[in-house]
């Protein structure tokens, strides 16, 4: 059994945690088997002084069994 981790930019006008369920929902639509996220980085961008846009750099972690995106 092999890990893998892939590095994704998560993104949501609603919140950081939003972001995050996001992209491991979009992931695991082609990655089967997800185990585990590392969120390092949060960032927003700010528009009139009100956040507008959130970020989370994140490391998605998931069993990689060699059959990728296939049907076993």
């Amino acid at each position: 059994m092999n890990i893998s981790v892939s590095e994704i930019v998560a993104e949501s006008n609603v919140s950081w945690k939003d972001a995050i369920q996001k992209a491991v929902n979009e992931a695991s639509r082609s990655i089967p088997n997800v185990t585990g996220v590392e969120v390092y980085n949060l960032t927003a961008d700010v528009v009139n002084g009100k956040v507008v846009d959130y970020k989370a750099n994140i490391k998605l972690a998931y069993v990689d069994d060699g059959n990728r995106g296939e049907v076993l």
